[in-house]
């Protein structure tokens, strides 16, 4: 079983839309829409989303996230009304971007708790922070992308996924830019293309395990077509 999650949105197609997004990256996770009134006009309805909770619930609970104030206030009605209210939370968490973090997150096996930390991290990323493979005493590699969409959605969380399991610190860099591996935010905002050339650190006990396991993923193009 993963926690499953609600999208609250004003809007039915919105709704729709991020789930279907946020499904390539989450394969098993259960993710219901829950967007506009039952009239197919623009707002939120109560029973909408007191049902796609019931419907997201397998039995480790269920994460909500709302797109503005008033869906806001819709979803914790919902989850106050439910006979167990302990089963449902509601994420203070930027809807696109929380919704992606808090999915990679459920469909690592992630309990409730983190994947509502996930989702509200996905909101306050520490631009700051140094990078994690930095050091002499990082291993590395080079890669070139040939699958057609680069490092984008599916891909990026895909390899998040493979490196949950390994001990080590991973990071992937494109020019100047540096993303930590583990987050599919970071590795999407690299913008990376298909024909890039990537470098890949890794620290750690298993840091070559890692580096074998990226480099994997990108000889197979990330499981898709060649």
């Amino acid at each position: 079983m993963t926690v499953g999650l609600v999208l609250v949105s004003h809007s039915a197609k919105l709704a729709e839309g991020l789930t279907e997004v946020a499904a390539q990256m989450a394969p098993d996770v259960t993710i219901v829409p829950a967007g506009g009134l039952a009239e197919g006009e623009i707002g939120t309805d109560y029973d909408r989303v007191v049902a796609a909770v019931q419907r997201a619930d397998r039995g480790d609970g269920v994460v909500l996230l709302y797109d503005l104030g008033s869906a806001q206030m819709t979803a914790e009605l919902a989850v106050e009304s439910l006979s167990d209210p302990e089963a449902a939370v509601v994420a203070d968490a930027p809807f696109v971007e929380g919704t992606v973090a808090a999915a990679v997150a459920a469909q690592g096996g992630a309990s409730r708790a983190d994947v509502l930390a996930a989702a509200a991290a996905a909101g306050a990323p520490d631009k700051e922070a140094p990078p994690v493979t930095s050091g002499a005493d990082a291993e590395r590699v080079e890669l070139v992308l040939r699958n057609e969409v680069g490092l984008h959605a599916r891909p990026a969380a895909v390899l998040a996924r493979r490196l949950s399991s390994i001990e080590a610190d991973v990071s992937v860099i494109l020019g100047d830019q540096e993303a930590d591996a583990h987050s599919v935010l970071a590795l999407m905002s690299l913008g990376a293309r298909k024909g890039d050339r990537i470098e890949v650190r890794a620290r750690g006990p298993q840091a070559t395990q890692a580096l074998d396991a990226v480099g994997k993923l990108v000889e197979e193009n990330f499981g898709e077509p060649g």
